[in-house]
């Protein structure tokens, strides 16, 4: 018969491992080139047309003084495009499909882009500004980076993972990683002015989900501290029963000039040490309203393509500044 201490071992060995997902991935060649192959098949499952449905809660405060938001639920269409795609690198692109007055809208949402094995990350540095930030070495193997752009194609917020299965579920989990405030937030010039969050990507049976669990900080006498945890699940369920094709429209004629607005982001942020712009609740970046509006006009014909970058790329070199 077992003494406690011998009953208490026997006990532990029936527990799960914990899951070290700080650590490095170690795979043999062959697990490697396995696991890539099904990371990727996993980033590209997430195309396809949705029903989606927005799902906000802010939890428990960390400051004693602050009365938590009530839980918020909105939801809409939204198409989901792959428009890049090589063995390393995965752009997919996001276009909300909204019906109003009998007429069909398409608004171009966020963009995330996956890099397997990243050497850097464009990461959130506080208010208006993004600097690249080293991954280190021995972090990279078997590991992708997400980084979420805004509706302009300007920068989020990044952050590098790994994917993996626990309990029968697969999922990609970010480090923690830093963003600035949604606009659902920043309109209300709340008291916190930056997340400190962890990002995660699930495939369900009929979608996927992302699922983000964020610090809501806030400067108080020159120090950031916690205001509130907000927990945020997007569900993205699959759906065709609204108008896809004035999405897939609006890309077509427009793509080219997204395409180019992609390289200018790019451009400043590799020659200027990052990418430090002036925002605005409103809007995101204060260019956001005009890219966005040149977009339209070349969908409508009212301007060429050519004149269209041209005057985004004016914008964009002329409102950024060096990072340093």
């Amino acid at each position: 018969m077992m003494n406690r201490p011998m009953l208490m071992l026997a006990a532990l060995a029936l527990l799960p491992v914990p899951a070290h997902a700080d650590g490095p991935v170690k795979q043999t060649m062959a697990e490697a080139q396995a696991a890539k192959a099904a990371d990727r098949a996993e980033i590209l499952a997430m195309a396809g047309d949705y029903k989606v449905r927005f799902d906000m809660q802010e939890t428990t405060p960390w400051a004693a003084d602050y009365v938590p938001l009530e839980r918020k639920i909105s939801g809409g269409n939204e198409v989901v495009r792959v428009i890049e795609d090589t063995p390393d690198h995965i752009a997919l692109q996001h276009l909300l499909v909204v019906e109003h007055g009998g007429k069909t809208h398409v608004i171009k949402h966020w963009r995330q882009d996956w890099d397997y094995q990243p050497s850097r990350v464009l990461v959130y540095a506080g208010p208006g500004r993004w600097v690249w930030e080293a991954v280190p070495e021995r972090m990279r193997a078997g590991r992708w980076s997400q980084t979420v752009y805004q509706v302009d194609d300007s920068p989020r917020y990044a952050g590098w993972g790994q994917f993996e299965t626990q309990a029968g579920v697969r999922r990609w989990r970010s480090n923690w990683t830093w963003r600035p405030l949604a606009r659902r937030d920043a309109v209300r010039h709340p008291v916190y002015d930056r997340y400190y969050a962890i990002n995660r990507h699930q495939p369900t049976p009929t979608g996927w989900i992302h699922w983000q669990d964020n610090t809501k900080m806030g400067l108080k006498d020159g120090k950031l501290v916690p205001i509130v945890q907000e927990s945020v699940l997007n569900s993205y369920e699959r759906f065709d029963g609204y108008d896809v094709k004035a999405a897939d429209t609006y890309w077509a004629k427009t793509s080219d000039y997204w395409a180019a607005v992609r390289a200018a982001w790019q451009r400043v942020a590799d020659t200027k040490g990052g990418i430090a712009i002036q925002e605005e609740p409103e809007t995101g970046t204060v260019i956001s309203g005009r890219l966005l509006t040149i977009a339209d006009e070349i969908q409508a014909g009212k301007i060429t393509n050519a004149a269209g970058t041209a005057e985004a790329i004016a914008l964009i070199d002329g409102h950024t500044k060096r990072i340093g």
